[in-house]
This record gives C-alpha cells, sequence and structure tokens, in this order.
C-alpha cells in the first residue's frame, strides 16, 4: 500500500511539472519568460532574413554571431504577424572591443542600405562613434556607455504610444517621447508607427552576439 502510494505521488509530481514545463515553453520559449515569446530559436536563423550579405549573420554556441561587414537582419516569422506597435522587447547582447551594431524597431525589409524606417537602438561599447549602447540613434544619444564589451547584458527596449524607454540590465538609459512634428534630416521613415526588428551588421571589424531574444506585445 506504502509503495502504491508514493509511485502515485511520483506520478503526480511528474505531471504536474510536464504541465509547468509545457506551459512554459508555449508562453516563453528559450530565455523568455511568462507573457513573452521567442523571436529566435537558439538554433538556426528560421524567422529571420537577412539583407545584402547573408553570410553576415550565423548561429554559434545558440546566439546570432554578427560579422561580415553591413547587412540586417529582419524578422519575418509567424510572432505577431511581423508587425508590432507597443512592445516590449528584451534581448541579451555582447559586443567585442571596437564593435558596431544596432537593434531597429518598427522598421521592414528592404534589399539594401541602412533601414529607412523605424528607429534604431545602439549597440556599442567601445566602437568610435560617440552614440553608445541604448540610445536611440540620433534622436536620444546615450554616452558613456552602460555595459561592458564580452560580457552580456540586456538591452530591453518598451515602446508605449509615442513613448520609447530602453533599460541596460535593468537601468533606464533612455526615457524619450516623440514629438508630433518629429523629422530626422535625411531619415524621413524614423518615425514611431509599426513595423518589425531588425538586427544590424556594420561594419567588417564589428563581431557582436544576440540570443534570448524575446518580444510582448502590449494592449
Amino acid at each position: 500500500m506504502r509503495e502504491a502510494l508514493v509511485g502515485m505521488l511520483v506520478l503526480v509530481c511528474l505531471l504536474v511539472y510536464g504541465c509547468q514545463s509545457g506551459g512554459s515553453q508555449q508562453t516563453g520559449g528559450d530565455g523568455c519568460g511568462a507573457g513573452w515569446q521567442s523571436l529566435f530559436n537558439g538554433h538556426d536563423l528560421s524567422g529571420w532574413k537577412a539583407s545584402e550579405k547573408e553570410g553576415c549573420f550565423s548561429v554559434e554556441d545558440g546566439a546570432i554571431k554578427v560579422h561580415g561587414g553591413r547587412s540586417h537582419l529582419y524578422y519575418v516569422g509567424p510572432v505577431g504577424g511581423a508587425n508590432f506597435k507597443d512592445f516590449e522587447f528584451k534581448a541579451k547582447v555582447m559586443t567585442t572591443p571596437g564593435s558596431n551594431s544596432g537593434i531597429y524597431f518598427h522598421t521592414e525589409y528592404q534589399e539594401s542600405d541602412w533601414p529607412k524606417k523605424g528607429y534604431e537602438s545602439q549597440v556599442n561599447i567601445s566602437h568610435p562613434d560617440f552614440q553608445k549602447s541604448g540610445g536611440l540613434y540620433d534622436a536620444a544619444k546615450v554616452n558613456p556607455a552602460p555595459a561592458e564589451d564580452n560580457k552580456w547584458y540586456e538591452q530591453h527596449i518598451i515602446v508605449k504610444g509615442k513613448h520609447v524607454e530602453v533599460r541596460i540590465d535593468g537601468k533606464t538609459v533612455v526615457d524619450y517621447t516623440e514629438a508630433d512634428d518629429v523629422s530626422f534630416e535625411g531619415w524621413p521613415g524614423r518615425k514611431l508607427s509599426s513595423g518589425t526588428f531588425a538586427l544590424q551588421g556594420h561594419d567588417p571589424k564589428s563581431v557582436v552576439y544576440f540570443k534570448d531574444i524575446c518580444v510582448k506585445e502590449l494592449k
């Protein structure tokens, strides 16, 4: 009798654990928490499309490695129809010395050149460019760098209406409200609207890594 009871308890525990694990995978995916959806499976570039130089992006040790020159990797997968308006986005990022990259949002796929639509949240710790990680390029600059090369940090972007907040490892580095008459010389599409995400390949010398790429749509 005792053995039967123990067996039943073990079975119940396994069932409960299995349900919890299955629920976590459905709501979070690898590296994401409850209520978040994963945009990167950690194994290949399914759901992503590269411009200009496809070889700029590869998967190494569960992370997207960016290396090889100017190119952009756009999210084109099923989550959110690859079209996000109000959202939270987070990713683990690691730069190597002298490297530059970026995370675009409210953008759209284009075959070449720098993305014309949307904003770029800068990824740069020690590249000569004055604008450092977390900043909205040319809109809300960050300096000094809020993290270190060769160490993973979390870049968290929150967009709600006309407001953008960017956090690095939980610390707010950008608190930006877009003006109604916003205009950036040479960048007419740099406005909050809706769109997808893109990771930037900046130059041949830059090597940057991204993993645990997650999104939470806000209603």
